[in-house]
């Protein structure tokens, strides 16, 4: 079993976990025991980028396409849950592989929010998307080869399971004696909000998924960025 397929598995097993938690715990420790359990997931994903060797050109594309992602958020801040942060992610996971989707991720919702604000739901968003990446990234093999009848319903069934994430943060951060009554209530309440996001990467994915690989994967195999194959270096050996 591959690291990064590992720790999307001790990641969902820790979230489930914590809602347990939330549903258990008698106190006002919710958010405190929030932040403490997502810093558990995200730090060995940050630790393993910090371990490993890349190259400027590597680290400079992560950057970028951290960049794009969370630049493009900003045009559509006035539309409720649209925008086409997620097809960046998942195409860069497609591309790139699990952990570069990741931390493209994590990175585009925490630059995204120097714009349109940070606050105690930035890590939960950075969770969010970086799970996206990762995810994605895992499954590359199967959305893609198949003319993507897998990748459409992937990144529609994300647009829901980032809203429900994010409704844990809201239970969180303003809920009292939470109750699993109350997730399923919040969950159903955000329903037109998830179904927004979910039809707006159902939209990228089917208009400019099929562009955005020829060019992404134009960079990889051209400048043997992020495990891609220069030619050059291929001729030679």
């Amino acid at each position: 079993m591959g690291r990064s397929r590992l720790l999307l598995i001790i990641s969902t097993l820790l979230v489930v976990l914590l809602l347990f938690v939330m549903v258990l715990l008698e106190g006002d420790h919710y958010m405190l025991l929030s932040f403490l359990t997502l810093f558990v997931i995200m730090f060995p994903f940050f630790a393993r980028f910090e371990r490993k060797e890349l190259d400027s050109r590597g680290i400079v594309l992560i950057a970028i396409l951290a960049a794009i992602a969370a630049v493009s958020r900003v045009p559509f801040a006035a539309i409720p849950s649209v925008q086409p942060t997620s097809f960046v992610i998942i195409m860069a996971a497609i591309v790139f592989g699990a952990e570069t989707g990741f931390l493209v991720g994590a990175i585009a919702a925490l630059v995204s929010n120097l714009f349109l604000g940070q606050g105690p739901w930035t890590p939960w968003q950075m969770f969010s998307w970086g799970m996206m990446g990762l995810s994605a990234g895992l499954l590359k093999d199967w959305l893609w080869p198949r003319r993507r009848l897998l990748l459409l319903p992937f990144g529609f069934i994300w647009g829901f399971l980032f809203g429900w994430i994010m409704d844990l943060w809201y239970l969180v951060g303003f809920g009292e004696n939470i109750t699993l009554g109350m997730v399923v209530a919040g969950m159903v309440s955000s329903f037109y909000f998830d179904l927004a996001h979910a039809l707006s990467n159902l939209f990228f994915l089917y208009v400019f998924s099929t562009r955005w690989k020829t060019i992404l994967e134009r960079f990889k195999v051209k400048y043997g960025l992020l495990g891609g194959a220069c030619p050059h270096v291929a001729k030679i050996k």
